[in-house]
């Protein structure tokens, strides 16, 4: 596929706002809800947040060349890859008219205790 295997695994891209700030990910997962996605967010501190799904072909438009370096690594066995760590451009990009409905996600009383 010259140069964008990506294409052959079936994206999102989420823009998170955290605790402690934007960030964009991509990942193989078909939902934010994703158990195995949460749980890969929470190894990485994020156990709250506001989720906004990007349309995809946007996202590639708009990251240009550094997206398809972070999708062409993106494997089945590693299915969550931080598109954008820059929380003031991540949020800048996209205006709200452009992204998805906000999902809002935070732990459960159970979950808190645990963790």
């Amino acid at each position: 596929m010259g140069g964008h295997k990506y294409r052959e695994i079936k994206m999102k891209t989420f823009l998170l706002m955290t605790g402690s700030g934007p960030l964009m990910i991509l990942t193989s997962h078909g939902a934010i809800e994703n158990s195995i996605l949460l749980d890969k967010l929470l190894a990485k501190g994020i156990d709250k947040f506001i989720a906004y799904e990007v349309p995809f072909d946007l996202a590639e438009q708009r990251y240009g060349w550094h997206f398809n370096v972070v999708a062409n690594d993106l494997h089945e066995t590693d299915d969550l890859r931080v598109l954008d760590y820059n929380g003031d451009r991540a949020f800048r990009m996209f205006s709200f008219s452009e992204i998805g409905n906000a999902h809002i996600h935070e732990p459960t009383p159970l979950e808190r205790s645990v963790a």
